[in-house]
């Protein structure tokens, strides 16, 4: 941006040339806050980005896969237990993880259309009593295991499971996928979901990881 100057042509009045002056100030002090509001935010968003992938779970693979049953999602996800999470399971409070999964077909001539969403929650306990861990899949599949990875193992990879009937999608069409896995607080008892919902080391989640797929 050029700034006024009063050299040329000369400006025989003092109000004129004050003006001139703290025009050009303005100008040189606005260029100057841009400057570092751009390097502050670059830092900030520098700091803030290793805090939030450290806390929640990272989906490391998706893909839906076809099946004589239907169509099945197989998938693959890392995170880590914090030390408020183990304390709670240690002491016998149960942890359900969530997988949702939604599927849409893409229109160029009108909105998305929203074709279905499934979802499947998995609960992992431990048996003080007992020193055991235990796994269920859906309310149905039980497995039991003698220590915490094994059965963290479980959740972390998953089997595939249907997520739509074999004709709930057409064939020769490419949809969209979008999955995310959380740790569901809404399961818990009632008097847990308040404590989790402020405290924030039951706030473990990925982001909304989103893929295409075509049925052949």
């Amino acid at each position: 941006m050029p700034y006024f100057t009063s050299r040329s042509p000369k400006f025989p009045f003092p109000a004129v040339r004050a003006f001139i002056l703290i025009t050009n100030v303005a100008i040189r002090f606005y260029h100057w806050a841009i400057r570092w509001l751009s390097i502050v935010l670059l830092l900030g968003a520098a700091w803030a980005t290793p805090l939030y992938a450290a806390e929640g779970v990272e989906i490391r693979y998706t893909q839906i896969e076809s099946s004589e049953d239907g169509f099945r999602l197989a998938a693959a996800y890392n995170f880590e237990l914090n030390r408020g999470l183990e304390d709670a399971l240690q002491r016998g409070i149960a942890l359900y993880f969530t997988t949702e999964v939604d599927i849409t077909r893409p229109r160029w001539y009108w909105f998305d259309e929203n074709t279905l969403t499934a979802s499947q929650t998995v609960k992992v306990s431990y048996n003080v009593l007992t020193r055991q861990y235990h796994v269920a899949i859906g309310g149905n599949l039980h497995q039991s295991f003698t220590n915490q990875e094994d059965a963290l193992s479980v959740i972390r990879r998953p089997g595939r499971w249907i997520v739509a009937e074999r004709g709930a999608l057409k064939p020769g069409s490419t949809y969209l996928a979008a999955v995310r896995m959380r740790l569901d607080v809404a399961q818990l008892p009632k008097p847990f979901q308040i404590n989790a919902l402020n405290n924030s080391d039951w706030h473990l989640s990925s982001d909304w990881k989103t893929f295409s797929f075509r049925v052949e």
